[in-house]
Parts: structure tokens; sequence; C-alpha cells
């Protein structure tokens, strides 16, 4: 097989990387020292996470200079994400560290006045730009396709200002704000976005930069509604896994997070058994799926941290499922069986080594943020969610909350953020407030969820997933007062979840909040709905959702 040269200086999930690029029929070799460069004849930085960060780990390891020199000798060279961002001369996220300068101009953050901070989803990389349907793909790139980005800093578009210096370019919108999501030239090639998360549309891109295809002619003219511009509705399926009462690992869902049957007589109250964990994971994918996230409710105490069954789910997942990967549980301090300390950044690194996007923190989020709360709102430095943050980027921190409604007759009658109900209590009150719980819903905190989620976004955390144990299991929609509650709190994005029944429940949560996300399990797992069947329904309805593409 042809090679590939990789250079991987602590990026994240690299893992998904390697298993892209050997699924379009190329082998990766290793950078290992700044002497590799020069014999690599094709190049790719990956990256994500903070710029500075990822620059001075360049700097401070010997590369710029090596890899400035494979750029002038004309080799081939890909940047993806912070691969991209490097080659500017600079960023406001770390004005005082130097971008490799192959490109004047500096990156800037979005400005989150009327959208979600970090920019996480599916959009375009438009080479029309101007409203023009491109003929040619740049590097496999088209107009009707969606690709995944990750990012709270981008290069502002400006027509013309580096055509002019002779790179094509192509674009994304956020908002109101038009940004570079790919540029070429020569033998450069950068993407904002993630091909290797982009489903096929991203393995198509892969290929054509390794085969060494600048531009294909299009086969066909996409349809306008397929080239809208901007962030697409993002569906993300979910799977709880557990040990069943054999050992099997199995997807399981519960009703108010209670996992076991409840005839008691044919089932003897077991696990309620949905299916095997990577199964499902690539039949969710080849549905659509936006995004998958496991949620590890098991334990594994009486294994060694290095083999956690959680560890080999995602490396056999991220070898056929090319979107963004979440895993949640276990993600905190540990004392192994051996006695050794394994912090949480060691345990969110290994799940990142192993094909994980992004790694989900539930109670001790909330032990957390407390700790905030009672040091007057000062920040440690030694959370797992700000070492986490720093070291892989706030968009690798997803914070898993598990609010219950409680119901009061007055705002006055408690100290925490009420709310004015279209759906009262038991005794007719018209005001609740969502209280926060740990282990697994299992208790409650005094401490509410608008509390939670701006400590933790205080901290470093990049998104929110908004669970309702009120809501879980039910089938009867979102919580979308608990949503706008949140949403009006934070400037993260959040991920809707619970209650989830039909396609309906789908549409009806982007159209009546401003979510960015939303969760569906039971119904999926079920098989009473696909993610297809619930994309069909969004763009029945006039939303902007990925349709998913079959071949690379």
């Amino acid at each position: 097989m042809p090679t590939v040269h990789l250079l991987d200086y602590v990026a994240g999930n690299v893992r998904s990387l390697v298993n892209a690029i050997e699924k379009v029929g190329y082998t990766v070799e290793w950078v290992k020292s700044p002497s590799d460069v020069s014999s690599a004849e094709k190049l790719i930085i990956p990256g994500v996470g903070h710029f500075g960060h990822c620059l001075s780990q360049l700097s401070k390891a010997g590369y710029v200079e090596p890899v400035q020199a494979h750029i002038a000798a004309g080799k081939p060279f890909m940047g993806i994400c912070v691969g991209l961002q490097a080659l500017f001369e600079g960023s406001e996220e770390d004005p005082e560290v130097k971008g490799l300068g192959v490109i004047p101009l500096r990156l800037k953050k979005f400005d989150d006045g009327d959208k979600s901070v970090p920019h996480i989803g599916w959009n375009s990389a438009n080479t029309s730009g101007k409203g023009e349907v491109a003929e040619q793909s740049l590097f496999g790139l088209r107009p009707d396709s969606k690709y995944y980005y990750v990012h709270s800093y981008a290069a502002p578009y400006r027509e013309g200002e580096l055509e002019k210096e002779g790179w094509n370019i192509a674009t994304a919108r956020y908002g109101n704000e038009e940004f570079v999501g790919a540029v070429a030239k020569d033998n450069i090639f950068a993407t904002q976005f993630h091909p290797e998360k982009s489903g096929a549309a991203g393995l198509r891109v892969l290929r054509a930069f390794l085969d060494g295809r600048t531009s294909d002619k299009l086969a066909s003219q996409p349809s306008a509604q397929d080239t809208r511009e901007g962030l697409t509705r993002r569906i993300i399926a979910c799977l709880d896994v557990r040990t069943n009462d054999q050992g099997d690992l199995v997807v399981t869902k519960g009703d108010q997070y209670d996992v076991r049957e409840k005839d008691g007589v044919s089932s003897g109250g077991a696990v309620r058994n949905l299916g095997k964990p990577v199964d499902m994971a690539k039949r969710y994918y080849e549905q659509g799926a936006d995004e998958v996230t496991f949620l590890n409710i098991t334990s594994f105490r009486n294994c060694p941290v290095a083999d956690t069954p959680m560890l080999e789910i995602l490396r056999r997942t991220s070898e056929s499922v090319f979107v963004p990967l979440t895993i949640g549980g276990g993600i905190r301090d540990t004392v192994d069986m051996d006695g050794s300390n394994i912090s949480a950044l060691e345990i969110a690194t290994m799940y990142f080594k192993s094909g994980a996007d992004k790694v989900s923190i539930g109670s001790d989020a909330v032990t957390a943020a407390e700790e905030y709360y009672a040091n007057g709102k000062q920040l440690s430095g030694k959370t797992a969610i700000e070492l986490i943050s720093a070291a892989y980027g706030n968009q690798a921190v997803v914070i898993s909350v598990d609010p219950r409604r409680i119901y009061v007759a007055s705002p006055s009658d408690t100290s925490h953020h009420t709310i004015k109900t279209s759906k009262p209590g038991p005794n007719s009150e018209e005001y609740c407030w969502y209280q926060c719980t740990i282990k697994g819903g299992r208790e409650g905190r005094d401490f509410d969820v608008r509390q939670l989620v701006q400590a933790v976004e205080a901290m470093g955390a990049g998104e929110i997933l908004l669970n309702c144990i009120d809501k879980d299991g039910s089938n009867s929609g979102f919580d979308l007062e608990l949503i706008r509650d949140v949403k009006e709190a934070i400037k993260i994005p959040v991920i809707a979840s619970s209650g989830a029944g039909h396609p309906g429940h789908f549409a009806e949560v982007f159209e009546k909040t401003t979510t960015d996300a939303a969760l569906g399990a039971g119904m999926f797992h079920r098989g009473e709905y696909t993610v297809k069947q619930v994309k069909e329904h969004l763009q029945e309805q006039g939303q902007l959702v990925r349709r998913f593409e079959e071949a690379i």
C-alpha cells in the first residue's frame, strides 16, 4: 500500500485519522522526530485544541523548520483543523505564539452574540462562494456535502484577499460570519473541518489529496436544497453501555435510569439487552447519525484501567464509523488495581487514543462546580474539566447534566433559580427549579442546573449534554422549558436529550428552542424509528440536515 507520513504531537483523536487513511487505501508511517520529516513524501499534520499549545508543542519539539522546508520543497502537505490554523501568521487564541506564516492573516474568535461557540457540527466547504455552482470540485469538495467542524477560532473570509495570492478557497457560514473552511495552493491543502469525521464526504476528500487529484468535474449539478449554507441540525444517537448479568457488554435503556426489565417473570428482572454496542453504532452511522455517544454506566472495578472494555469498543467502532464519537463514564481520577494513581487527564488521553473525539463528565462535574462556588467562583486549575480542556481544547469536554424538576408554589420558597412552568406540579404549583443529581440520578444535590452549567462553562467545558430525569424513557418529547432556560444561561452548545419518542419531537425542539443538537436513544434502539426517518421529517419541515452519502 502507498504510504503517508503523519505527525502526531498529542493532537487528540489520531486513531480515527489513521483508520480513515487506511480506509481509502493508504498506510501510515509516523513522524517520530524532526529528522523524519525530510524523508516524507506526503505529510499530514492534524490538530485539535488550543492554537498556542499545539504550535508551542511543534516548536519545542523542533518541527517548525522541517515542516516549513517540506512545504517549500513542493511536497504534498495537508493540515487538519489546527493543522490548517498553523499555516496562518497567528491567532487571537494566543497572540504571543507565531504560526508558520504561510498565509499572511490572523485567526479570530467567532462572535458569540447570536450563536453558540465553539462552532460544532456539520457545515459547508463551498468553493462557489458567490452563488454560482462550481463545475469542478477542489480535492473532492462538493457544494452539496457537509463536513464536520469543531472550533472557536477561524480565518474570516474576505472576497479576493487570498485569491489574489493564488489560493483556492472553500468557505462556510456560521450565523452572519463567512470563514475559511479549506485552502489549497500548489502542494498545500488544508481543512478547518475534520475529513476523518465527515463520513463518506470526508473520506472522499482524504482520498483526493492522497491521490493528488486537485480537481474533478462534478458528475451532476446539486439541487438548491442540498447546497443551502449554514450549520445543519445535528442528530445524535446515544448508547448506554453496561454489563448484563452474564458479564456481556450490551446496549441498554432505562425508564428514569432503571435499566432492568419490569415483567419480573419471563425476564427475571434482567438488564434490558437491546444489542451489541459496536454493531449498533455502525447501524446508526449508516442511517446518517451525525454523532454517536457511548455512555458507560458500569464501573469496571475488576480490571486494570488500560483494559477497560470501553477502550476496545472505541477502537473497533472507529474502524468503520467516521463521525464524532463521545464517551462518558469513568472520566475521573482513580486508583488502578496495582495501587497506582491515574488522573482524569490520563484516562481521557486513553479514550482519545482509542478513537474518542470527546469525553463526557457527569457526577464529578457537579462536585467540581460546588467547589467552584464554595471558593468564590475561583478556578482551581486542577479539575478534570480544566485539565482536559487545557490539553485538548474545550470542544473535547462535554458535561452530562441529569436534572429533575422540584416544584414550588412561589420563587420565594427556594433560593434556586426558578421558572414559571406551563405544566403545573402535583399540587398545582406554577413554579419549579431544576435540581442537579449525581450517581445516575440516585442522589439529588442542593444545587440547580443554571449554577452547574455556568460553572462548567467558566471551567472550560465546550458542550452540555442536557438530560432530564422526568422525561427519560417517557417518549413524550423534550423538556422545552429546561432547554430554553439553559440556553439563556450560557454560550456553549447544548444537546437536547431525554424524552424523544418520534420524529416530530425533534422538529419541535429545533423549532421551539435554540438547541444546537438533539439526541435520541430508545426510539432508535427499539427500531420504532430510524435516524434517517428523523432527518427526512426535519427536511420536510424545512430544516437543514446533512444527507447521508454512501460512496467515497
